[in-house]
């Protein structure tokens, strides 16, 4: 497999796709607009592409905003860095009593903050699991579908934790909302 050097512009022809122009080169596929399907990512490597006329590539094959999404992707994937996720305001300094039903059990208090701290770890390891399952390439995408399933199902488990986020936007979403 050898990848090919094209610029924007230059027409394609695609086995599956038919004929097509090439509108954006990214580092590893090129964006075409084909005639019959739309806009579709094609590896760079792909040998199935056929050149039906070339424009010289451009100098700058990436653009500051792609660099900036790969930064972020690859920060990301490969961190234990945690998002910056507040907890609301009312629950600062706040006390979660855990009493047992045996009255001869002591009950056991955990400050609130470090509760919240667990759950967000959580949301971002479903998160990342999430990713994995997705980029992963040796499963169907029926097995991702499923396993995506699963995971949409564990975060609607979780959206009575919703109250302590202080964001609306740091909620968990489960399949009702993904519906939406």
């Amino acid at each position: 497999m050898k990848k090919f050097s094209l610029g924007i512009g230059s027409r394609v022809r695609h086995p599956q796709h038919g004929d097509g122009v090439i509108v954006q080169v990214k580092p590893e596929e090129y964006v075409v607009t084909f005639m019959q399907h739309g806009m579709r990512d094609i590896d760079r490597t792909d040998d199935a592409l056929e050149i039906i006329d070339a424009n010289d590539p451009d100098n700058d094959l990436v653009s500051l905003a792609d660099i900036e999404v790969l930064l972020v992707n690859i920060i990301k994937k490969y961190s234990d860095i945690q998002e910056r996720v507040e907890i609301g305001q009312k629950w600062t300094g706040g006390t979660m009593i855990l009493k047992p039903g045996d009255t001869s059990l002591k009950s056991k208090e955990v400050p609130i903050d470090v509760f919240f701290n667990k759950i967000v770890m959580l949301r971002d390891r479903l998160r990342v699991l999430e990713q994995r399952i997705n980029a992963h390439d040796k499963l169907t995408e029926e097995d991702k579908v499923n396993m995506q399933q699963y995971i949409t199902r564990c975060y609607g488990s979780l959206t009575t934790f919703n109250v302590m986020f202080k964001y609306t936007t740091d909620h968990f979403v489960g399949e009702k909302g993904s519906k939406d």
